[in-house]
């Protein structure tokens, strides 16, 4: 069974897109979703400098059927949101794959991850496609691949197993970060980059996994 993570261009007719590009410093946080066919319910999770304006954009806009605000302080908020145009979600509602929360929505952009059959994520990029929703597919694996491949993104690997074939941990250094950046055909300052990703992450893999 395969996990996938998504990068969603959410088209421009919907609610959460308009107000999150008229506001790309906020995070919408989906904390859960129930959409059906006519409308869509989620608890929203909100973090921006200026909550009122937000607020008051989502409840003006002609798809927002309901707007509760369940919680606010300083530069946090919570909402209950209805909405009559679930065009975002309806392409997992037709397929039945369920949506993994919580996940963000900046600047008119969400990350989904998903787990479900081959035969369902195929039938889902289908859908987006037919539906005229732009996406990146970041990546597809199967559970149970080894921790590297799950804690790495592919670039991150790619970036990595390069450097380590090449000599750039070994002590004294048989590669430099030019020599790595150069066999990857990319700038110095985008491997110096990934690598410190790459790293951060095998750490935190290590300090939480490893010595436990």
């Amino acid at each position: 069974m395969p996990r996938a993570k998504f990068t969603i261009t959410i088209p421009d007719e919907t609610w959460i897109a308009q107000v999150s590009k008229a506001h790309p410093d906020c995070v919408f946080k989906v904390i859960t979703v129930l959409s059906g066919v006519e409308r869509s319910i989620a608890l929203f999770e909100l973090t921006a400098r200026d909550l009122m304006s937000i607020l008051s954009d989502t409840e003006r806009h002609e798809d927002i059927t309901s707007l509760e605000l369940l919680w606010k302080e300083e530069d946090e908020a919570l909402l209950q949101v209805e909405t009559t145009n679930p065009v975002l979600l309806d392409p997992v509602w037709e397929i039945g794959v369920p949506l993994q929360t919580p996940f963000e929505v900046v600047n008119g952009t969400a990350r989904w991850e998903l787990t479900t059959s081959s035969t369902r994520l195929s039938a889902l990029g289908e859908q987006l496609e037919a539906s005229g929703i732009q996406f990146e597919l970041e990546y597809v694996r199967r559970i149970g691949d080894s921790d590297a491949e799950s804690i790495l993104t592919d670039r991150q690997q790619q970036v990595f197993l390069a450097a380590v074939e090449q000599g750039y941990y070994e002590t004294p250094r048989r590669a430099t970060l030019t020599d790595v950046a150069e066999s990857m055909d990319i700038s110095k300052a985008t491997a110096s980059d990934i690598l410190h990703r790459a790293e951060g992450r095998i750490v935190d893999w290590f300090v939480t996994t490893a010595v436990q």
